[in-house]
């Protein structure tokens, strides 16, 4: 997903896979730990010239990577940097947990960033990221990585959510809430200034919930959640990309993005986006044609966590 989503987004930019000079993945759901997905990611796009590596903020993760893209071009380090959000999460569901599995989709998306003297072509203007460790436990997959137990039989099935809705409701809203207003006044700009507003699509609750508590009346709510549930990492880009093509962005615009995520990790950042919302060129890379359901996609982990259901779907 990674990689296709990178394919579009250097098409789209009208570069080519060796044009581009670092390569960000956002994402809490790598295919590898050694070397990093983004090593994998590289090679199948053939962007042999890029540094890469892969960033874990859980659902935060594209802002945090976002914000490292912004200051390798602005410092010179790197002329283009390749930002990508993608996240496998129904890998890591326990399908007998209804507090967690009905809420998580898999996605990617990406974007480029690069240099532009051309005020027509936007600008990154501010960001505020952080996290809040004591809020840690709300939100966590505990022993999972190093800290599991290898040895013990089937431990990588048992993957276990510590999942608190109802704080992460309140310290979710509360948190991209003050990022926000955050991000906005570093910008220099006011509320009233923001025309696009895209938050973490996490559930609708907590979008319609932020949009109340955070009072931008002039701005456009994009709400994609319907569609591909929490994305996590990728729910931002993939959110803006769909308003992009589906003509909710006329290009131009002040726009505000916000996630929060485990940890409690936070952000949001303000942008003036380009004038231009069409691609300057086109990739054909597609994921496989699958004729499959979605129980299929799922068929293995039922049969394990709920086998008791198999027969009922």
């Amino acid at each position: 997903m990674a990689e296709i989503a990178g394919k579009h987004a250097i098409a789209c930019a009208g570069l080519n896979p060796e044009d581009i000079d670092v390569v960000i993945l956002a994402t809490c759901t790598p295919d590898s730990i050694v070397p990093s997905a983004a090593a994998h990611v590289q090679k199948k796009l053939g962007a042999v010239n890029a540094s890469v590596y892969d960033v874990n903020a859980a659902c935060a993760g594209f802002l945090y990577a976002l914000e490292q893209g912004k200051a390798f071009v602005e410092s010179s380090l790197y002329k283009r940097a390749l930002v990508i959000g993608a996240e496998h999460i129904t890998w890591l569901l326990d399908w007998s947990d209804r507090n967690t599995a009905v809420l998580f989709g898999d996605g990617a998306g990406a974007v480029v960033i690069e240099e532009s003297k051309n005020k027509s072509d936007g600008e990154i203007y501010s960001f505020s990221n952080g996290l809040s460790s004591d809020n840690l436990e709300i939100l966590e997959i505990p022993n999972f990585g190093s800290a599991m137990d290898r040895f013990n039989p089937d431990e990588a099935a048992r993957v276990r959510w510590t999942f608190d809705g109802q704080e992460i409701f309140k310290s979710g809203v509360r948190a991209m809430a003050q990022a926000s207003a955050e991000a906005i006044e570093k910008s220099g700009l006011s509320k009233e200034d923001v025309d696009i507003f895209i938050p973490h699509q996490a559930n609708i609750r907590i979008v319609e919930a932020l949009e109340k508590k955070l009072g931008l009346p002039n701005a456009t709510t994009i709400k994609k959640v319907h569609r591909y549930g929490n994305t996590s990492a990728a729910s931002i880009p993939t959110a803006f990309v769909d308003a992009l093509e589906e003509g909710e962005i006329k290009g131009g615009e002040i726009a505000v993005f916000t996630a929060v995520g485990a940890g409690l990790a936070w952000g949001a950042c303000a942008v003036r986006l380009g004038d231009r919302v069409t691609p300057i060129n086109k990739s054909d890379a597609k994921l496989p044609d699958f004729d499959g359901t979605a129980t299929d996609t799922i068929k293995r982990a039922i049969e394990y966590q709920v086998p008791d259901k198999l027969d009922k779907i």
